[in-house]
């Protein structure tokens, strides 16, 4: 006679299962809204009933607005952030993934992949405001992006080894730069999350919010970033992410390059006209 499989604590610890199979979905699962005269554009992960759990068409409508984003000009700034209250993202929906193909699981994969390189890539600033949960492919998705802020309720954690898989969109090159390279190991190979209080005490996390104040948060700081130079704010991205992990002179010899050319740029000019008046300078869009 069969017996039925034991019952398990073996994923408590990280407070979240698969969505429900006859779940309404939304008719968009991000997105897009701009603000500060579209300086600021606020990317938002809409499936909170699934825990803004990433489906292959999700991943390529991100995918989208990323791309859309890049060419506009007048966008100085991103924020990136989940619908409701529990959580960011929990990464990739399992529940979609059960029944794949390993055709279709490769496929996703490339979609996923090309998803993250795009916020990887992008010229323009863009953080991450965590709201709730980060698990998985949403942690990696935080972590591929300049910065991160949080709400004090915040989780991060990498549990892709728990359900047999080496975590693969990019967090075993990323968290040990955002943390501790012992600590990056112990949440790769255990998959236990940590609170936001110690992402922010080891530097994973720039600051904490209480959640009803965090997107107010994020704001401000998008709208501090949109009103300095976007071209200054672009270089100097560049430079810090094209020198990192260079030897100190070449990583120099990048910061220089990029100073330079904001040296004899118009911004300079206005800039620090505007100083020497005391008034809001007015810097023109970026020529690419």
């Amino acid at each position: 006679m069969g017996t039925s499989p034991a019952r398990t604590d073996r994923w408590k610890a990280l407070d979240f299962s698969p969505p429900s199979a006859d779940a309404d979905e939304p008719d968009l699962p991000v997105l897009v809204e701009y603000t500060q005269d579209e300086r600021v554009a606020v990317i938002t992960l809409n499936r909170p009933h699934a825990d803004n759990a990433i489906t292959t068409a999700m991943g390529a409508l991100l995918t989208e607005i990323l791309e859309t984003i890049a060419v506009r000009p007048a966008v100085r700034a991103v924020i990136l952030t989940g619908a409701g209250r529990r959580a960011f993202s929990v990464g990739s929906d399992l529940r979609q993934r059960k029944n794949m193909t390993k055709e279709d699981w490769l496929r996703q994969r490339q979609d996923f992949d090309r998803t993250l390189d795009t916020v990887r890539q992008l010229r323009k600033p863009i953080f991450t405001a965590v709201n709730g949960i980060a698990y998985g492919g949403g942690c990696e998705l935080a972590q591929s992006t300049d910065f991160i802020i949080a709400s004090d309720n915040a989780t991060f954690a990498q549990p892709e080894a728990m359900v047999g898989l080496a975590a693969g969109g990019g967090s075993p090159a990323l968290l040990p730069r955002l943390l501790p390279p012992g600590k990056a190991m112990q949440m790769l190979m255990t998959g236990d999350p940590i609170t936001a209080q110690e992402a922010h005490r080891l530097g994973m996390v720039n600051e904490l919010y209480p959640q009803d104040e965090l997107i107010n948060a994020a704001h401000r700081i998008a709208e501090k970033i949109a009103s300095n130079s976007p071209t200054a704010v672009q270089a100097v991205k560049q430079a810090v992410r094209m020198g990192q992990g260079e030897p100190i002179e070449q990583a120099i010899a990048i910061m220089m390059e990029a100073h330079w050319r904001s040296a004899v740029h118009p911004d300079r000019v206005e800039g620090i006209g505007a100083f020497n008046e005391g008034r809001e300078p007015s810097f023109r869009d970026p020529d690419h």
